[in-house]
C-alpha cells in the first residue's frame, strides 16, 4: 500500500465533527466513582472497628433494715453502672464499692463522709438519696458494703458479678 493511501485511510477511521470529542469523560468517572466507594469502604470498615461507648446502666439500690436490695447485680465487663442509692433506715449508711484492697482499707478506715469525690464511694443520710457511679472494667465479683461500725457484720453487703 503506498503511504497516500496509508494516510487516507487513517483519516476515514479517525472520527471528525462534533463526535471527535465524546466519550473523553468516562475513564475519568469510572475512577472518580471507584475511588469514593473505596473511600467510603474504609470509613465504614474503621467505623465498625472502633469500640463502641461503654453503656451506662442506672440501678437503683435501697438500704432498709440494714441490707441492700438487690444485694446481687449482674452486668457485663465494660459497663458503666450509674447507682441511685436510696436510704429508707432511720440511720446513715455508705456504700462502698472496690476490690478486697479497697475494703480492707476501709474497715480500718477513719473517714467519716465519702462525698462522692471517689466513684463507687458515697455516704447515706437517714432518708436520702445520693449517686455515684463506677466502671466495670474485667470479669469477677466486686463487693459494695456498707463499713459504719457493725454494719458489714450485721449481713450489709452486696455484690456486683461482673460477666
Amino acid at each position: 500500500m503506498s503511504t497516500t493511501r496509508q494516510a487516507s485511510a487513517r483519516r476515514r477511521t479517525a472520527p471528525r465533527g462534533p463526535a471527535a470529542g465524546r466519550g473523553w469523560w468516562i475513564v475519568p468517572t469510572l475512577l472518580l466513582v471507584a475511588g469514593v466507594a473505596m473511600g467510603l469502604a474504609g470509613v465504614l470498615v474503621v467505623a465498625a472497628a472502633r469500640p463502641g461507648v461503654a453503656p451506662v446502666r442506672t440501678v437503683v439500690v435501697t438500704m432498709r433494715h440494714t441490707h441492700f436490695e438487690p444485694a446481687v447485680i449482674r452486668v457485663d465487663a465494660g459497663t458503666t453502672l450509674r447507682f441511685v442509692v436510696r436510704n429508707a433506715d432511720p440511720i446513715d449508711h455508705e456504700l462502698i464499692l472496690g476490690d478486697a484492697a479497697t475494703h480492707a482499707r476501709h474497715r480500718v478506715g477513719r473517714e467519716a463522709h465519702h462525698d462522692g469525690t471517689v466513684p463507687g464511694e458515697v455516704s447515706v443520710p437517714s432518708g436520702g438519696t445520693v449517686v455515684t457511679s463506677y466502671r466495670f472494667d474485667r470479669p469477677g465479683q466486686v463487693a459494695y458494703i456498707c463499713h459504719l461500725p457493725g454494719h458489714e457484720a450485721y449481713g450489709m453487703v452486696g455484690e456486683v458479678e461482673v460477666r
